[in-house]
């Protein structure tokens, strides 16, 4: 067994919208085949298939009916073989979706469970009288908007779905359906996954006695992942999620998982305290190797409370090994998120330099390699059902999910050779792989070139993680491990700025892109700029 994902790069792979094979204007794994060459040419480790089982797609492929089937959009089960098999030729580990907590409303597990209090599987989701006046048995909230309960006539009870009506929750209660599940995983391990991004973890039990969650206080955080205007907000969610029976199931995971060489068990993690319910999961001796925060994918670009959130991560190993990414398909595009429509391309490397600098496991998103901006998607094409219920507070996720573009030769960017299933703006084929990747001054060659260099230093990569101190919107740190010890200094203001040197002997790390300069012991950066530089042993701090 190896710790290949400490400091790996992983490479998210959204499947509708990375390579269209067969001219139907959605992506298919036929088509991510075909493209792995980017990824490995990129320099990631590993690659994070979003989910492609069968499914209806109410919401794209987090809705499964089968998880040991290929949804006909995006292929068949030997082209999901296929597709490993040729990561693996090209260096890369496959880990894909496992969505564990609940299943489409047309899976065959729900649709026998449905017909009456008495089948062999009526026990298999949460099931629940109502109220004596005809009401849901509580106060749970879908992620999604409205109620968390819907009515199934058939056995005169609600069901319970934290997200969708056409998500019903599993019951993990029941062994019978931890026995399944983990024989759903089992199947992708012998195909040969090298992991699993387990999607949701912390809703994969709720409380048994179905307490009313209490209301939020004033003042206190929202969830991780969920936006303001979102009545979710106004619940603190000690009830419907987050309960002990998660670790002991994912310890059933663990022990399956040890069977295999060199699995990867990454939880999703979204609720109040996540960075304790990742430690609880993933901290040392817990049955996941590391938890998938939300702590950065946040709105508001805060340096500050950035620093907070790896801070707790860095200090020790209590709270286990940290994994961090800025952009996935559920936030807005970190370029536009953190630096507005038209950011600068100076302050997308700068993130880009961020975030592989950091203590952890990264994750680059399709398209962050390039710099995309979200897409403004008129209302008339939205198709995330997130997105049409909170229009026009919250326009969606579809925005981060328009297709991958591959050339600027053609208006649909080398996608597809027919109308996509969502928008291609120009403004994506303007910033496409072909118009960057002989461009030595592009986002796609730097991120290539910083992904180079954290593979070539191991201090960029595992090594500890301590902050130095300094003003609003500037950020210092340094990365040590054995001999080696890099310091990374960034300015994000719109003005230029000093930084005192955290060491005496620190020389610049040479890396082109890069106008940070150091004189006399003073860091000299530009607005939007990073400086690298790399301490001689023995320097005092």
């Amino acid at each position: 067994m190896t710790d290949w994902w400490r400091g790996a790069t992983i490479y998210q792979i959204y499947p509708r919208s990375f390579q269209d094979s067969n001219g139907d204007g959605v992506g298919d794994l036929k088509g991510i085949t075909q493209r792995l060459g980017h990824v490995a040419y990129l320099g990631a480790d590993a690659v994070w298939v979003s989910p492609f089982f069968k499914s209806p797609m109410v919401d794209y492929g987090y809705d499964v009916e089968d998880y040991r089937q290929v949804d006909p959009v995006f292929g068949t089960l030997d082209d999901a073989d296929e597709m490993i098999a040729t990561a693996h030729r090209l260096g890369l580990k496959v880990i894909i979706d496992m969505v564990l907590s609940h299943t489409s409303n047309r899976h065959s597990w729900f649709q026998e469970s449905r017909r009456d209090r008495d089948n062999a599987k009526a026990d298999w989701y949460v099931w629940s009288d109502p109220k004596p006046d005809g009401s849901p048995p509580n106060n749970w909230l879908s992620i999604f908007g409205g109620i968390a309960w819907t009515w199934e006539p058939r056995r005169q009870q609600y069901y319970l779905h934290n997200f969708l009506t056409e998500q019903p929750d599993l019951n993990l209660y029941n062994p019978e359906v931890q026995d399944a599940l983990l024989a759903e995983c089992q199947f992708w391990l012998d195909r040969g996954v090298d992991g699993f991004r387990l999607d949701a973890v912390n809703f994969l039990t709720h409380d048994p006695e179905l307490k009313d969650n209490p209301p939020r206080p004033a003042g206190h955080p929202d969830t991780d992942g969920v936006k303001p205007e979102n009545p979710y907000n106004r619940q603190l969610h000690l009830y419907d999620k987050s309960q002990p029976e998660t670790r002991r199931f994912l310890e059933r995971l663990r022990n399956l998982a040890e069977l295999y060489p060199d699995v990867l068990l990454l939880g999703e993690v979204a609720c109040d305290n996540s960075i304790e319910r990742i430690a609880e999961y993933a901290g040392p001796g817990g049955p996941l190797h590391t938890g998938y925060s939300f702590a950065l994918l946040k709105d508001d670009f805060d340096l500050s409370l950035m620093r907070e959130n790896i801070d707790a991560f860095s200090a020790d190993d209590s709270q286990g090994w940290p994994a961090w990414a800025f952009s996935n398909h559920d936030v807005e595009r970190v370029a536009s998120r953190w630096g507005g429509q038209s950011a600068p391309p100076e302050f997308i490397k700068s993130l880009i330099v961020l975030l592989l600098s950091l203590r952890g496991t990264v994750f680059l998103y399709q398209g962050e390699e390039l710099g995309l901006p979200e897409v403004d998607i008129p209302y008339d094409l939205i198709v995330d059902p997130y997105g049409l219920n909170f229009w026009p507070e919250f326009r969606g996720r579809d925005g981060c999910r328009t297709p991958f573009p591959w050339t600027d030769a053609d208006p649909r960017a080398g996608f597809t050779t027919v109308p996509p299933w969502l928008p291609i703006p120009n403004a994506h084929i303007l910033k496409s792989v072909a118009a960057q990747e002989n461009n030595p001054d592009s986002i796609l060659s730097f991120t290539k070139a910083f992904l180079a260099l954290r593979k070539e230093h191991p201090a960029l990569r595992i090594g500890d993680m301590a902050f130095h101190e300094v003003g609003y919107r500037h950020i210092c740190f340094s990365r040590q491990s054995g001999g080696q010890t890099i310091v990374v200094a960034q300015n994000f203001g719109p003005t230029e700025t000093t930084l005192p040197a955290p060491f005496e002997d620190v020389e610049p790390l040479p890396f082109d892109g890069l106008t940070g300069a150091l004189r006399s012991h003073v860091i000299h950066l530009p607005p939007h700029q990073s400086f690298l530089g790399r301490v001689r042993p023995f320097a005092k701090s």
